[in-house]
């Protein structure tokens, strides 16, 4: 991310000559996309609505494939991974708060992740719809079908990524609170990839019936996508996932059978 020239920096604010925020170094994200926290306050309900003021600066944080080699294997390797959270989560969470520290030390950011949630059960930020605004990945949904032959049924949306189609995941929103931004940031759109009427049924049924092949994912032609061993790990189902790190030699046995036992709980479904 690169300050632009329209944003106002608060007095003795600097981030010391580290002007971008530096994800890909063996880092779980790697791709960033600025906004205005109004942009995303005027596409959701007022439930949904990020508590700051209309022009404050904000940061969308995806991942691409290679975050698996290149940041999570590195992260197990180094034990830092608590056997009771999602390791993917926990690696998200170490990467990005040591990112921000690093590169912008005197500003105030407040981080929220995909996978948590406020009391009310509600997320605290709209993933998909934060992708969007930000102009980082095209949100198809229903409304974009023109006659949808699917009924009053809903149908679930989902991101699809210029380069990456599904083969990504959006980790983080990053909220400056004390930067406001300028006029000349100007909101894009995102890429619309996925064009014609025909494709966009096809990825919503794909997406919605046959969520498990993961055959939306390449609904476009695509620059990368999984290794087969992050495919052999998101296939795995979610109890069995501490046992396979064990087997690679991440997870000690005592480790595996906590997050073996704690998956069981909280399970995550769907590939990331």
């Amino acid at each position: 991310m690169r300050w632009q020239k329209g944003a106002r920096r608060p007095r003795g604010s600097t981030a010391k000559g580290c002007h971008d925020l530096d994800l890909n170094r063996g880092c779980c994200c790697n791709n960033a996309e600025q906004c205005w926290v109004g942009w995303y306050n005027a596409v959701v309900s007022h439930a949904h609505h990020l508590s700051y003021p209309a022009d404050t600066l904000a940061l969308v944080l995806l991942s691409t494939p290679s975050m698996f080699e290149r940041s999570l294997l590195p992260f197990l390797q180094s034990q830092r991974c608590e056997a009771v959270r999602d390791p993917i989560d926990q690696c998200t969470a170490h990467t990005v708060s040591s990112s921000v520290s690093l590169c912008f030390p005197n500003q105030s950011v407040d981080v929220s992740y995909d996978y948590e949630m406020l009391p009310s059960r509600r997320p605290k930020f709209l993933a998909q719809t934060a992708a969007h605004i930000s102009g980082a990945a095209y949100y198809y949904r229903k409304s974009d079908i023109h006659n949808p032959p699917w009924g009053d049924k809903k149908m679930f949306g989902v991101c699809i990524h210029p380069r990456l189609g599904g083969w990504f995941a959006i980790r983080a929103l990053l909220v400056f609170k004390d930067v406001q931004v300028g006029e000349e940031l100007q909101q894009k759109d995102p890429p619309d990839c996925v064009c014609s009427q025909e494709d966009r049924i096809e990825l919503l049924e794909r997406f919605n019936f046959r969520w498990q092949d993961w055959s939306y994912r390449d609904i476009i032609p695509t620059e990368e996508s999984y290794s087969p061993q992050q495919r052999e790990y998101f296939l795995t189902h979610p109890g069995q996932r501490g046992a396979l790190l064990g087997q690679w030699g991440y997870l000690t046995d005592a480790d595996t059978e906590k997050q073996s036992s704690t998956n069981k709980h909280f399970p995550k479904d769907v590939a990331c």
